[in-house]
């Protein structure tokens, strides 16, 4: 080949190559490409929604719990872990409302992950700490345990919790009667943890603390108490072996007023003589809680925190289990429901907390997700605008629902929220509280009883019968449903449809 021809046939492939991946350089920083996409999985529908609005197309949003299925309960799978594993954005409310994130978190190994916790706000990086002080090396059973968690900040909040658990590999629970700083508590038998909580005014988790571990050390006082006792332990070692008790139904917290609706499930239930105690705390001695002899325990409750537990006897009487204590926490602060996402001003707030995370993950955006959360925002405003103008001059301000969920939206628009049974839509309400209701629906001339969307119908519709009432639905978007989908309903689409039925009460 000519020589000549030879190099000018290098340079043009030499340029041809240089071209080509500058290009190819060029395609992998395109935020259109999906390779550069980060990718965010948000927890459930409104999360959702939010995150997409701020994302646009610059990040990859996948929706957790799809469609008919309940945020509150969720059990993510080993493909969702996985996917948590390999995201760059996880988004969530608030433990209140998806209370599986907290065994997600144990479980996921991504120390890059990104967690938005939206109920935070967007300045979630202000928020105070909880320190846990007065810890001992070690504790003898029945020892006192003295603890005070120290809040750092300024904040003027005092509504602590106390949870336990025995590991890191069990789920914390609520300790009754301890609602201060202030922890007393007698050591048990076994080692544990700890953890403080503080919440805010709407009952948001403002800080908490990190787990202390609180060690039962008996050193040999425990073998020598199962040498002098061990007789009594050969006489009920059949009764213990391999029989375990446990409770199911436990809700996170109940109001004054809600029936308390347990079961006692055994695997092997030869017997069927049970009976249910109840004390205030672990200081207390138990009591029998009369008419409740059967594995299921319906208990109206009074205001008072308690522990409760059951036992199965055998043909002779004597005891053949019992479950572990289950703490009852009754908490009836104003607004304890998790569903910010109806407060379109609340939901604002979650919005920018979404828009820090992205931008935290990817800072190339920044513009991009300013701008859109910018825009969406002026959309949750218009909202707000629509809901206040269309019910500022209303003189019947009380609406009856099924599922108390709208307590936020009824703070922000002065209106007065009346629901049939507790937050939690397992525990179904007493008839004595459907009577209750009846009469506060007569009171009120209320017209309609709503119930949430993509729930079961059956206690409104039972209340409606009662009293003469028509039902209706209100949208809480807790669950992708059919007919969302079905009607293409998004968060504004579904919050304008709730302001136009709640205008069949409030008038």
């Amino acid at each position: 080949m000519n020589p000549k021809i030879l190099r000018t046939l290098l340079v043009l492939f030499t340029v041809t190559a240089v071209l080509f991946g500058c290009q190819s350089q060029e395609t992998q920083k395109s935020p259109n490409n999906e390779e550069s996409k980060i990718s965010v999985i948000a927890s459930f529908l409104p999360m959702y929604e939010f995150t997409k609005n701020v994302a646009g197309d610059r990040a990859d949003v996948q929706l957790m719990v799809s469609e008919g299925q309940d945020a509150h309960h969720y059990e993510p799978s080993a493909q969702d872990v996985a996917a948590v594993n390999e995201a760059d954005v996880f988004v969530y409310s608030s433990e209140e409302m998806e209370f599986w994130t907290k065994s997600l978190f144990n479980t996921v190994e991504n120390d890059d992950l990104i967690i938005s916790r939206a109920a935070d706000g967007p300045d979630k990086s202000d928020i105070d700490s909880v320190q846990i002080e007065g810890v001992a090396d070690h504790y003898h059973t029945g020892d006192e345990i003295a603890l005070t968690a120290k809040l750092s900040g300024d904040a003027d909040y005092d509504h602590w919790h106390w949870y336990q658990r025995v590991n890191a590999d069990e789920e914390w629970v609520a300790i009754s009667g301890q609602g201060t700083e202030i922890f007393i508590y007698d050591a048990p038998e076994e080692s544990f943890e700890v953890k403080a909580v503080i919440y805010d005014n709407n009952h948001n988790v403002h800080a908490e603390s990190e787990p202390v571990e609180l060690n039962i050390d008996n050193h040999d006082s425990s073998v020598q108490e199962e040498e002098h006792e061990g007789h009594e332990h050969e006489n009920h070692s059949d009764a213990q072996e391999g029989e375990e008790i446990t409770i199911a139904g436990l809700a996170d917290h109940y109001h004054t007023g809600d029936v308390v609706t347990l079961v006692a499930e055994s695997e092997e239930a030869d017997y069927e003589n049970w009976k249910w105690f109840m004390r205030e705390d672990a200081n207390q001695d138990w009591e029998t809680v009369p008419d409740q002899e059967t594995e299921r325990f319906e208990y109206k409750t009074t205001g008072e925190s308690f522990e409760a537990k059951a036992v199965l006897y055998d043909n002779d009487n004597n005891v053949h289990a019992e479950s572990s204590p289950v703490s009852v926490l009754i908490d009836d602060h104003e607004n304890q429901d998790p569903h910010i996402w109806l407060d379109p001003v609340l939901a604002q707030d979650q919005v920018l907390a979404i828009r820090n995370a992205l931008i935290e993950a990817d800072p190339e955006g920044k513009e991009i997700y300013e701008e859109n959360a910018e825009a969406f925002v002026e959309e949750l405003k218009a909202l707000d605008e629509e809901y206040r103008t269309t019910l500022e001059d209303a003189e019947n301000r009380a609406f009856v629902v099924q599922h108390q969920a709208f307590g936020y939206l009824a703070e922000r628009y002065d209106l007065e929220q009346i629901a049939i049974g507790g937050l939690s839509t397992e525990v179904e309400p007493s008839p004595s509280r459907i009577a209750e209701i009846g009469e506060l629906v007569q009171e009120h001339s209320v017209p309609v009883i709503y119930y949430q969307q993509g729930a079961s119908s059956s206690i409104a519709q039972t209340v409606a019968n009662e009293t003469g009432t028509e039902t209706a639905v209100l949208y809480d978007l807790e669950v992708l449903s059919e007919e969302l989908l079905a009607n293409d309903l998004g968060y504004l689409e579904a919050m304008r449809q709730n302001l136009e039925a709640l205008q069949a009460s409030i008038n």
